[in-house]
């Protein structure tokens, strides 16, 4: 694959339709793999046709929970750090909190490489 970026949508009329023969089993497969990737069967198949990457609908949706979740584990460790500043040295020691912190920081690293790897892997 080339990795080439679909040019920007344009209003503009496609004059030129190609026919394609397919049985009933292939049409079907082709509209629920349009449809995966948010896509008519036309727009699908000129994109496949042209070697443009394919995204699924549900690995965007993903992307979006996984944004959230990255956003949820910011909003604890920040809790956490308001927390440990105002009951300072009281509840847990210091090096406990320090190694909590730091796997908070990891695991937003992974999910944030997570993310990355499904938006920009090139199909």
């Amino acid at each position: 694959m080339t990795g080439a970026e679909p040019p920007k949508a344009k209003a503009r009329r496609r004059g030129k339709p190609i026919e394609v023969w397919v049985n009933d089993e292939e049409k079907a497969q082709i509209t629920e793999r349009a449809e995966q990737a948010g896509l008519s069967r036309s727009g699908y198949l000129r994109a496949v046709g042209m070697n443009y990457p394919i995204r699924s609908v549900v690995d965007l949706a993903a992307i979006a929970d996984l944004a959230k979740f990255n956003g949820d584990l910011g909003r604890v460790a920040g809790l956490l750090k308001l927390w440990l500043a105002e009951k300072h040295g009281k509840g847990a020691r210091a090096v406990d909190i320090e190694n909590m912190m730091r796997e908070f920081r990891e695991l937003q690293r992974e999910v944030r490489t997570i993310m990355s790897k499904v938006v920009y892997e090139r199909n």
